[in-house]
């Protein structure tokens, strides 16, 4: 058995502006601009491919407005 690292985010809907930086940060396709609007009129960052998050946070570093917090947990594989 091995020790795998799953990630996951959360985004702020009503604080993202769908700006897109996110979705060219993230190295695995993770996310994408949602194709529903959130208050202010704009299509918000969610995850397309949650299975494929590692939790390296790229997302939310490059946030202008920090709307995405990321988690990791530790997923036991039972290789």
């Amino acid at each position: 058995m091995g020790t795998k690292i799953k990630g996951a985010i959360l985004v702020n809907e009503e604080r993202c502006k769908g700006c897109g930086l996110c979705v060219v940060a993230c190295p695995h396709d993770v996310l994408t601009l949602s194709k529903k609007v959130n208050a202010k009129g704009y299509n918000f960052a969610t995850m397309e491919h949650p299975d494929a998050c590692v939790g390296c946070a790229s997302c939310g570093y490059v946030c202008p407005d920090a709307c995405i917090s990321v988690y990791r947990t530790k997923v036991e594989s039972s290789n």
